[in-house]
């Protein structure tokens, strides 16, 4: 299954972003992992089938109410295990 590494961008740390996305995660199905970094953006790294992953970003994109995403990256990550689940990390660099 394709893994994808997204940086989220805007004002989503403190507003319950990390959250969001492990309950939107968790509702697709899909598998991975998501933190804050120090720079102040999110990170996260998720698993699931392409249509998985598409829905799973565009749920990212729009945030919760709270947060005001203005971009998300995305790029194909070959390297890192996920894991099984989805799981909020601790802060990350």
């Amino acid at each position: 299954m394709p893994v994808r590494r997204f940086r989220i961008v805007g004002r989503v740390q403190g507003v319950g972003f990390r959250y969001f996305v492990w309950r939107e995660a968790e509702a697709l199905g899909v598998q991975g992992w998501v933190r804050n970094r120090a720079d102040g953006t999110v990170e996260a790294l998720a698993r699931g089938t392409s249509d998985e992953l598409d829905r799973f970003q565009d749920r990212i994109q729009e945030g919760p109410r709270w947060a005001r995403v203005t971009s998300v990256s995305v790029s194909e990550d070959f390297g890192e295990d996920v894991g099984r689940g989805f799981e909020i990390r601790r802060d990350g660099v």
